[in-house]
């Protein structure tokens, strides 16, 4: 098969290319932010440009890109060939997008829920499947570099780590609704805190009316896209309430546990945000994703993954990629585990920054249950989660 591939910044693009090539597959790969636009006429002359570059004078026989884009779609459509989207991020706002219902697409989402309520609509283009994780480069990683120091040093090796952004950059998006009035600040607070105490069921958007909705596009106004059929309410939800609620949460969740277990083990987090406010937590900054993550999430004891609430029931990325790198997943609760694994026997899930604490007190005093658990979490990735597992599946549904 001969594919082109857009990248721009693509977490996993390598492992992509490298079970293409394993399994027999040509690619031309091209990297630019333009497909990224919903209209860009650059993009459409790149487009027919390597379009006509196909492997040995072949035509593609398809498109693959990380996430949805419109303007891939179109030119897709315009040219009858399939456009394979695999979708591991959220928000992801283009899938709104009109041209979502174009018969060439093929988009492949990680998050049931989100790929449920588009089903709904009689969308028949969208696909679930969940995320992959490139084994094969992991073991690799592991074995060759066993008995090097640099690749189990104090940096890569703790007991409890989190690697993820804290979404508190100055002036983030809800930072920027600073004129609100005192009633609707209050009325946003006590709806994020009713949303941290439910998992499993997102309802922020629904929460949004009346005069509070009005207050906020007053006074930091948000458009929905003229091609495009979200919601002012999504947009609020997803991208300002969302991320303000996974700074809190992740910020309380590093507090406790470096007040808990600061003095007696290592927790970590890594991330390019800065953190000075908590005590008996390694801030060791932003980590690379392919030569320096892997080892994190295998020397380290328990790895967290605390899930972005935009994230209605999806596995992220984290997740996989701490079981693929053979490291114990300790996870809030997302319903697509259940899915494919059992927790307490492949992962374990919290219910609650109490359970959590308690459940890492558990394991960390608990090896040989904390290690089984991991290796089977590796083995159901190792079985069925790899990127070979999952393009034979995308592959059958596209072309068969």
């Amino acid at each position: 098969m001969n594919i082109l591939i857009f990248e721009y910044n693509n977490f996993g693009t390598e492992d992509v290319k490298e079970c293409f090539k394993k399994n027999g597959h040509k690619y031309v790969s091209v990297e630019t932010p333009l497909f990224r636009d919903r209209v860009n006429p650059e993009f459409d002359k790149l487009f027919d440009e390597k379009f006509s570059q196909g492997e040995q004078g072949r035509s593609f026989d398809c498109v693959f890109t990380f996430n949805f884009s419109p303007v891939i779609s179109n030119n897709c459509k315009r040219r009858n060939i399939p456009y394979i989207a695999f979708v591991y991020d959220s928000p992801q706002v283009l899938l709104y997008s009109y041209t979502i219902i174009n018969p060439c697409n093929y988009v492949f989402i990680f998050d049931k829920t989100q790929y449920m309520e588009l089903k709904r609509e009689g969308i028949n283009t969208v696909y679930y499947a969940p995320l992959a994780v490139n084994v094969d480069r992991l073991d690799r990683m592991m074995r060759c570099n066993a008995g090097n120091s640099d690749s189990g040093n104090q940096q890569y090796r703790g007991d409890i780590a989190f690697v993820g952004s804290m979404y508190n950059e100055k002036h983030n998006l809800f930072d920027r609704l600073e004129e609100i009035s005192d009633f609707t600040r209050g009325y946003l607070d006590s709806i994020m805190d009713a949303q941290r105490k439910v998992y499993g069921y997102f309802f922020l958007d629904k929460l949004l009316n009346g005069e509070v909705l009005k207050d906020m596009l007053k006074n930091y106004p948000v458009e929905p896209s003229s091609d495009g059929v979200e919601t002012v309410q999504y947009l609020y939800a997803d991208y300002f309430l969302a991320r303000k609620m996974a700074t809190d949460e992740r910020m309380e969740i590093m507090e406790r546990l470096g007040k808990d277990y600061g003095g007696r083990y290592n927790v970590n987090l890594y991330t390019p945000n800065p953190t000075p406010g908590l005590k008996g937590v390694r801030n060791l900054g932003a980590v690379d994703y392919y030569n320096a993550m892997p080892y994190i999430f295998h020397n380290t004891k328990i790895n967290l993954n605390i899930t972005l609430r935009s994230i209605k029931s999806g596995i992220p990325l984290r997740g996989m990629d701490i079981m693929g790198a053979g490291g114990f997943l300790m996870s809030n609760y997302q319903e697509d585990f259940y899915d494919f694994f059992v927790p307490g026997e492949d992962m374990v899930m919290y219910e609650s920054i109490d359970d959590l604490s308690h459940k890492c007190n558990y394991y960390l005093t608990h090896e040989s249950e904390r290690a089984n658990i991991a290796r089977r979490g590796y083995e159901k990735i190792a079985e069925y989660h790899t990127y070979d597992v999952r393009f034979k599946e995308m592959f059958d549904i596209v072309f068969n």
